[in-house]
């Protein structure tokens, strides 16, 4: 029953996906890609006294990818820029390794499952790896309307 709840919730997450927009007043910014499967994101964090006031992403994935970029917005807003590098630890930790389940990951326990697909963790953990590079540079609001628009990538499998 859990299963069925964790596969409808990722569905819903990659069907319409939340803070799923471009933000011109983002200070943080970093583009991720997944070479395995094609998934590509621009993720955009604005970051306000250290603390997330806003998150959003754009791009092309599997719903693997795009819900895990989805929830992970919505979980980051108001958390201090060290609660996210945090949580960024303990949900790779939990998909890469045989540490237990933790119930404060929150909704984000519905890619606990992924670690049985090795080639999807990769999908659930984009947007996370592309997280931390954001947070490590600053970026200036001039630097976003030089910067060349996002477009994404139609990724088509045989």
């Amino acid at each position: 029953m859990f299963d069925d709840l964790y596969g409808e919730l990722i569905i819903d997450h990659s069907k319409r996906p939340r803070n799923c927009r471009a933000m011109n007043d983002a200070n943080h910014r970093a583009d991720g890609h997944n070479t395995l499967c094609g998934d590509k994101l621009r993720l955009y964090i604005k970051l306000e006294d250290e603390r997330v006031t806003d998150a959003s992403f754009e791009g092309s994935g599997c719903a693997i990818s795009t819900a895990a970029a989805s929830l992970m917005t919505e979980t980051l807003k108001g958390k201090t820029r060290a609660e996210a590098l945090m949580l960024l630890e303990t949900f790779h930790a939990v998909l890469t390794t045989d540490t237990p389940v933790r119930r404060d990951l929150g909704k984000l326990v519905v890619f606990c499952g992924v670690r049985e697909y090795p080639a999807r963790v990769k999908c659930a953990t984009l947007a996370w790896h592309t997280l931390k590079s954001a947070l490590a540079t600053t970026i200036e609001s001039t630097d976003l309307v030089a910067a060349e628009p996002y477009t994404p990538v139609l990724v088509t499998t045989e």
